[in-house]
C-alpha cells in the first residue's frame, strides 16, 4: 500500500526522484500515465494489469468509454528507475501535469500520484475545506 506525501524537484533533464518508501512497492519498472485532476498516476505492473483489464471491459460502442480509454492509454509509458532512484518523465506527461520543478509525490493506496506543488496545494486546500462534506457524501459507498 502506498501512503504519504513527499516533495521532490524535477531536474533540468526531466528526472524525478521516486521516494525510497515507494520504490519497493513499484518495482524497477512501472507505468506512469495521465491521471485525473491534472496529476500523473503511477502503477506497479500488477496494478496496471488490473486497471487494463477493467478498462478493456468497457463497451467500445460508447463514445465516453472510448474517449477515456484513449486518453488514459495514450499517455501511458513504462518508466525504469535508475541507480540514483530517479525516473525520466516524458515531456508530454510533464506538460499535462504542469510539472516544472517542484513536485509532490503522493501515495494513494494502490497507486502513486505525481503533482506539481502548485496544483497539489490548490487541490489540497479545496479538499480540506470540504472534507466533512466529502465524508458525508461517500459514507453510503462504504
Amino acid at each position: 500500500m502506498f501512503m504519504g506525501e513527499f516533495q521532490h524537484n524535477i531536474d533540468s533533464k526531466g528526472r524525478l526522484i521516486v521516494p525510497a518508501r515507494f520504490r519497493e512497492g513499484l518495482g524497477d519498472r512501472f507505468i506512469v500515465t495521465k491521471g485525473l485532476d491534472n496529476c500523473l498516476f503511477v502503477y506497479p505492473q500488477h496494478e496496471w494489469a488490473e486497471v487494463e483489464q477493467k478498462l478493456k471491459s468497457l463497451p467500445f460502442t460508447r463514445a465516453d468509454a472510448r474517449a477515456f480509454v484513449r486518453f488514459f492509454f495514450s499517455g501511458a509509458t513504462e518508466c525504469e528507475v535508475d541507480k540514483q532512484g530517479r525516473i525520466l518523465l516524458p515531456n508530454n506527461l510533464r506538460e499535462y501535469a504542469k510539472l516544472d520543478k517542484e513536485t509532490v509525490v503522493v501515495g494513494v493506496s494502490t497507486r502513486v500520484e505525481i503533482w506539481s506543488k502548485e496544483e497539489w496545494d490548490r487541490y489540497n486546500a479545496q479538499a480540506e475545506a470540504s472534507f466533512e462534506q466529502l465524508a458525508e457524501n461517500i459514507v453510503d459507498l462504504l
